[in-house]
């Protein structure tokens, strides 16, 4: 074996690190998403559930998401890239659906979720987020591969 098959094979073996340049900033992000709609779903699941179920559970869900892209990103290599693209993607579907939902009948949430009206609450990093994700995670693709 030649100094550059071994360099190959080394290569193939290491995971495809989804953290370096931008990607760092999408792991803080994502790990600050946690965070903000993990705990104040659990709040408010337990403390008021039956004001806004559906919106409460939704902020729970969408902390669920955002914990599973944290840990793709972070954990690294093709399957958690490619887990990841579906997660963002999901994701971006979840803000786009419902951002525009509570623009057409706010009645159904009498109280915000992460994604309410595109993520205002939150600066709009929900629908900006995935969309720079997925971005991000199509420019770390194998060479050769679209996605």
């Amino acid at each position: 074996m030649t100094s550059g098959e071994a360099e190959v094979a080394v290569t193939e073996d290491r995971p495809t690190r989804l953290i370096s340049g931008p990607g760092v900033l999408l792991v803080w992000l994502y790990g600050v998403m946690v965070v903000g709609a993990v705990s104040r779903s659990a709040y408010q699941i337990a403390t008021e559930f039956d004001r806004a179920p559906l919106a409460y559970s939704l902020s729970a869900l969408a902390g669920i998401v955002y914990g599973f892209i944290t840990y793709t990103l972070v954990r690294g290599g093709e399957k958690a890239r490619r887990a990841a693209l579906v997660c963002c993607a999901a994701e971006l579907l979840g803000v786009l659906t419902i951002g525009t939902w509570t623009l057409v009948e706010p009645s159904a949430f009498p109280d915000a979720t992460v994604w309410s009206d595109f993520g205002m609450g939150y600066l709009f990093i929900p629908v900006l987020l995935p969309v720079s994700a997925l971005y991000w995670l199509r420019r770390r693709a194998p060479r050769g591969e679209a996605a």
